[in-house]
């Protein structure tokens, strides 16, 4: 028997279902009830969260003050494609209560270090708190030289607020719901007062003058070009700890599964993150299918909706303020800020910055919390599954605390330009989602039974996935290969 926290009784039956050959196996329970819309949303705002603070207000405005709008079809071809991509990271995590890395675990049991070493290995640079503070350093003055110390600071304090809260997901939650506000607020602002005829005419241009997306692709390079797609939404392994926010939120079988609690202010628990499986009788599937309507809601609206329209959104204002520049350095976002006081006052170009600092910092909170809550995952599910001391709880903490020591180190090194850091990150996220939408087709399609697995229009959208970003990573290797050898 389980009861509402998932403690395992004795008499629970095996769920032969899940492959039980490199962990131990999940046991049968039934399903909760699902909950009302109100209480499901927060998942998709912290992915939200970090879409922002990536592809739409870095990545793809530089790319619009280099080729213009002529590539609006790949950005939201992008976010549409990793709506799809973040369902299937969802189903696994609402049928079972496990994550999607811990069910690629037992595919192959390498699989946990292997995304731990890729996520890490993207999300190290400390990108985001250097752009968030380098836009701070335009609205506030502050020197260059200084820029790497408040990053720095601004990584400590990050991690001091995960670190006393009693219950991380929810602090995370509602600092994120906070950021996301304001950021919704600039964007409404734009569109309804600084786009322009010029503006939304452009835009429309560029959804239909298809035939200068190759001249655009070939001037923009493949690893800008990559990582753009790669963070048009989240990107990478952001997309995957979609499933740890989902499951530490309580949705589906997640709502049997520990979570992530400060190990000074709050009540840890030393058990492993094994999950949960239901039978197909008529009340579990009444059940799933109510899950799955209201956690497509969530995502499609939040993610897909507010995501597309942030994104074209900060891509027609630099258009309309600073046009073609040809500019590559993260530079661009200072002379936009010029820009917009030239056209409304100073309040408007020192907002625009504290928006970017807002939306740059909101990031790199989620940039920890996501590589920390993987790492935990894994460890404590795999090679740390009986330790009584090591709790997912401490390994979250352990491996935030890392992160930031080594941000900091690369800051104190001299690499502290943001969009040289964020091309890398981005770049090589978009060869792990390549990965994992092969994986999550094995998972979803030949784990998962029928009835409640990948299907139908669903499988062909993570077929054109894998040939989406599949494609894209191997132009990216033969371009460097060329640079190397060539």
């Amino acid at each position: 028997m389980t009861d509402a926290t998932g403690a395992r009784g004795d008499t629970a039956d095996e769920a032969s279902e899940i492959p039980a050959k490199y962990l131990p196996p999940v046991q049968y329970a039934d399903l909760p009830e699902v909950l009302p819309m109100k209480k499901v949303i927060g998942p998709s705002v912290l992915l939200l969260a970090g879409a922002i603070g990536s592809g739409e207000y870095v990545l793809w405005p530089n790319i619009t003050a280099q080729v213009g709008l002529a590539l609006v079809w790949l950005t939201v071809l992008g976010v549409l494609t990793q709506y799809f991509l973040n369902m299937e990271i969802e189903r696994y995590t609402l049928a079972t209560g496990e994550t999607a890395v811990t069910g690629f675990t037992r595919l192959w049991k390498p699989w946990g270090v292997l995304f731990i070493v890729m996520a890490v290995g993207a999300w190290m640079w400390p990108g985001w708190a250097s752009g968030g503070t380098t836009t701070l350093s335009f609205a506030l003055g502050f020197s260059e030289d200084a820029i790497p110390y408040v990053t720095i600071g601004v990584l400590v304090l990050i991690g001091l607020i995960l670190t006393i809260s009693p219950v991380v997901y929810r602090t995370v939650e509602k600092i994120q719901f906070f950021l996301v506000a304001l950021i919704v607020l600039f964007v409404l602002y734009a569109i309804f007062f600084l786009l322009g005829g010029d503006g939304y005419e452009a835009l429309g241009r560029g959804f239909v003058e298809v035939d200068k997306i190759p001249d655009a692709i070939s001037d923009i390079g493949a690893a800008p070009l990559l990582g753009a797609i790669a963070f048009a939404g989240a990107g990478g392994v952001m997309n995957l700890v979609q499933s740890n926010w989902v499951r530490d939120k309580g949705l589906g079988m997640g709502a049997r599964m520990p979570r992530v609690v400060s190990p000074f202010t709050g009540e840890e628990s030393a058990a492993p993150t094994t999950g949960y499986f239901f039978r197909r009788d008529e009340e579990n599937m009444r059940r799933w299918n109510e899950w799955w309507k209201v956690a497509n809601r969530e995502q499609f609206v939040t993610f897909f909706v507010i995501g597309a329209v942030a994104l074209l959104t900060f891509m027609t204002l630099t258009y309309v303020t600073i046009g073609l520049t040809g500019e590559e350095s993260f530079d661009f976002i200072k002379v936009e800020g010029e820009a917009l006081k030239a056209l409304e006052g100073d309040w408007l170009g020192t907002a625009f910055w504290l928006i970017g600092s807002v939306v740059l910092f909101s990031t790199n909170l989620t940039v920890l919390d996501m590589v920390a809550r993987l790492t935990a995952d894994v460890l404590k599910t795999g090679a740390l599954r009986e330790s009584a001391t090591w709790s997912e709880s401490r390994l979250y903490f352990a491996t935030v605390w890392l992160m930031i020591l080594f941000g900091s180190i690369i800051l104190l090194s001299g690499v502290d330009q943001p969009l040289v850091l964020l091309v890398i990150a981005s770049a090589l996220n978009g060869v792990v989602m390549f990965v994992y939408s092969v994986l999550l087709i094995q998972l979803n399609r030949g784990v998962l039974p029928r009835e409640i697995g990948l299907r139908g229009g669903r499988f062909a959208v993570l077929i054109w996935a894998v040939l989406f970003y599949g494609g894209f990573s191997v132009v990216l290797l033969i371009d460097q290969a060329k640079q190397l050898f060539g």
